[in-house]
């Protein structure tokens, strides 16, 4: 079966739990304010009309539904049942809902993997009982959920009690029940209507991601919001964001915590810059998503995606009548990297005509002329748009919303709008009351008190996820990565081996091999220590540089290897390398890594006080390309360093992309027996100089799963790539 079939099954079963025919309560209580009891009454108060059934074996009657023993006793299809039990009694409850024959489960009950220990066990066996029964759950540990649209509140939240939300077209998922629970409440203060709402909790089956998968199949839902503290599944929840994409429904995202790499931290600055968060964010950007991180952007977002969609592009033609917040709108814009292109001279030349003291560039400033012609404000909003086409429009009316006289005006300016460019998202700025603001938002034009609010919002809706990018095939035979960190001449070698420059080198045993070494490479040279235990050599004192001749070489390596042995005894020493001084270009660090969650990340950045300080790098969950290691590169901060500022030769950003795809197939071709790669420095130098070089490499293996792989070439050979690919 692929992997498509069994998604799609497992969606099916989804829809059988959020949208039951029948539901029935297990612990129902006659109290609608104990757990037991907030599900039926919210169900019967709010007009579920499917089956609705009480099981307490301790009375004959539930808040006036007769009261069943079992599930079995029901004697009819549960398509839900809710279990508002204590833990003790959860292992029977399932028992008989498998029994029964019941679909899918809400399951409240905490003292599960929240408690560590032998609730971690617990909430394993549970979650294997119910797969192996074909049942989906959610929880335990939750609140449950809600389908507005057929009024199924499997859920004990008190939040609907006070007041409901409306339904609407927006999904929202939440791996935190207080956190759901108190967004569902600003939805129903902002007027933010939902499809469903769920809470998923310690997660035994039903996962974030499965959640949103439904979401993005769902055709009552057209834009998702999810709150996720955590995933395990990293590959789940990238399929998922993927068919979220796919349908063309924004996901606004809050992901919060983050995880500590420890030792693993300590042994490669890669895992320390491509932590846990930027990895997350990664992956959001790659498909698309939204990242929220307050509260209002969470909500104004979802609310703005789904009354006018995402746009196009990042194009904006800019209306105002006011000259000075025009700038100011057009100041956010470029800040922001909206395209906020002129209009052609001829359509300068027309709006001039209409008014002579236009400022008719962009953006377009008719003054307030529009006072004395009522038309001008859609006729030039009509000859922009049909100008360059621009995928957003926002116009600042200043208070002239409010008006009771220039309503219509303004009514009959979008209506005109949205028919004759139904693909450009619209965007008005003035002051409205809230029912001719929802009266526009029904247009699907979204109203902003504040203009620059109106330019941000715009922002965010137009970043547009990179393009799908498959993975390339491997450039060579699978590798088997020895566990444990690799010497520094064995992960040169190896990094040659799969493509990469490296600096030229020899790897001395003795004091008279480092001379020779030295005499053979010529100029100056750099000695470092070889030891595996030693992942930063500089630390142990085992790195000199700029040694000029034999003697001087020959007399530094009897130094270094005094000088370690005193401060790191512990530490296995082989020889020492000597590798070339390699002059110019700038310092990058560029690595990929094993991340628990999302498998193999690829990053880079500039080296030094860039990376260490300003955290100035770029990540990417694999698969890349060409393309998307092009994009790593530009997007870096300092990307104008490498571009030759200030007179400097700019870099050989075709070596640098190689060498980055060289780091991605080495990931391929190793899989899971690599923990870790990393290059820092990596001299980007330019091409007259030779290009990229890799100057200092640090490798971590794992043990593999499977069969043997070809070994890794041995860099003591007298084959051994050593130099092979280094641009001298």
């Amino acid at each position: 079966m692929n992997a498509s079939n069994t998604l799609d099954q497992g969606l099916a079963s989804l829809s059988a739990l959020f949208d039951p025919q029948s539901i029935a309560v297990v612990g129902a209580s006659a109290n609608p304010q104990k757990i037991g009891g907030i599900p039926v009454d919210y169900l019967r108060r709010f007009g579920y009309e499917g089956r609705l059934y009480a099981v307490n074996p301790t009375t004959d009657q539930v808040q006036g539904l007769p009261a069943h023993a079992s599930l079995r006793a029901i004697g009819a299809p549960v398509d839900l049942a809710i279990l508002a039990v204590p833990a003790a009694r959860v292992e029977e409850a399932v028992e008989d809902a498998i029994a029964a024959g019941v679909r899918g489960l809400v399951l409240f009950s905490s003292g599960y993997a929240e408690i560590g220990g032998d609730g971690v066990a617990a909430q394993q066996r549970l979650g294997q009982r119910v797969r192996e029964a074909g049942i989906r759950l959610i929880g335990p540990n939750c609140l449950g959920f809600m389908n507005l649209r057929t009024q199924v509140y499997a859920t004990f939240s008190p939040a609907p009690g006070v007041g409901r939300v409306a339904p609407g077209r927006i999904g929202l998922v939440s791996q935190s029940g207080a956190f759901g629970a108190y967004a569902y409440a600003m939805a129903r203060e902002r007027g933010v209507g939902l499809s469903l709402w769920a809470t998923t909790g310690n997660e035994a089956d039903v996962q974030f991601a499965d959640c949103l998968a439904w979401l993005a199949r769902d055709p009552r839902t057209d834009v998702i919001m999810g709150y996720m503290e955590g995933c395990r599944d990293g590959e789940r929840l990238r399929e998922a964001l993927a068919l979220a994409q796919a349908a063309g429904k924004p996901v606004v995202m809050v992901k919060v915590g983050q995880t500590a790499l420890g030792a693993e931290a300590a042994a490669s600055h890669t895992a320390a810059l491509a932590g846990d968060d930027a990895v997350y964010e990664a992956v959001m950007r790659r498909h698309g998503v939204m990242r929220a991180h307050t509260l209002t952007e969470f909500f104004d977002l979802a609310h703005s995606a789904a009354v006018a969609g995402r746009p196009r592009d990042r194009s904006l033609g800019l209306f105002t009548l006011s000259g000075g917040v025009g700038a100011l709108m057009a100041d956010a814009a470029d800040a922001l990297g909206l395209d906020v292109r002129p209009l052609s001279l001829q359509a300068q030349a027309t709006l001039r005509e209409w008014v002579p003291f236009a400022a008719p560039r962009n953006p377009v400033d008719i003054t307030g002329q529009v006072t004395n012609d009522l038309s001008l404000m859609e006729r030039s909003a009509r000859l922009m748009l049909q100008d360059q086409g621009f995928a957003s429009w926002m116009g600042f009316l200043a208070a002239a919303g409010a008006s009771e006289a220039f309503w219509p005006v303004l009514r009959s300016l979008v209506a005109s709008l949205r028919e004759a460019f139904p693909d450009t998202l619209l965007a008005i700025s003035t002051l409205l009351p809230a029912a001719r603001r929802a009266e526009l938002e029904a247009m699907r034009c979204l109203v902003f008190a504040d203009p620059s609010d109106g330019v941000c919002t715009i922002a965010r809706l137009a970043a547009q996820s990179p393009r799908t990018v498959t993975q390339p095939p491997a450039r060579g035979a699978a590798l088997r990565l020895p566990p444990g960190t690799m010497s520094e001449p064995a992960a040169l070698a190896l990094l040659a081996e799969c493509g990469v420059p490296v600096v030229p080198h020899r790897w001395a045993r003795d004091a008279a091999e480092a001379a020779d070494a030295a005499l053979t490479l010529g100029g100056a040279v750099a000695l470092k220590v070889v030891s595996a235990d030693l992942p930063h050599k500089t630390e142990a004192g085992g790195v000199m540089l700029g040694l000029q001749g034999a003697d001087e070489v020959r007399q530094a390596y009897r130094d270094l290897q005094a000088r370690v042995a005193q401060r790191r005894p512990d530490a296995k020493r082989e020889g020492a390398l000597v590798a070339r001084m390699v002059q110019g270009g700038t310092e990058c660090i560029a690595g990929v890594r094993q991340d628990p969650v999302f498998g193999p990340v690829l990053l880079v950045g500039l080296g030094g006080i860039h990376a260490e300080v300003l955290r100035d790098v770029a990540v990417r969950v694999l698969p890349v390309d060409r393309a998307e290691a092009l994009a790593m590169v530009r997007e870096l901060r300092a990307f104008a360093v490498l571009d030759g500022a200030r007179g400097r030769p700019p870099a050989d950003l075709d070596s640098l992309v190689d060498t980055l795809c060289a780091l991605a197939d080495l990931a391929l071709r190793a899989g899971d027996s690599l923990e870790s790669a990393e290059i820092n420095p990596l001299i980007a130098r330019s091409r007259t100089e030779g290009g990229c070089v890799a100057v200092d490499a640090l490798v971590v293996g794992r043990a593999p799963a499977g069969k043997a792989l070809p070994e890794l070439p041995d860099p003591s050979a007298p084959d051994a790539p050593q130099t092979r690919g280094a641009r001298v």
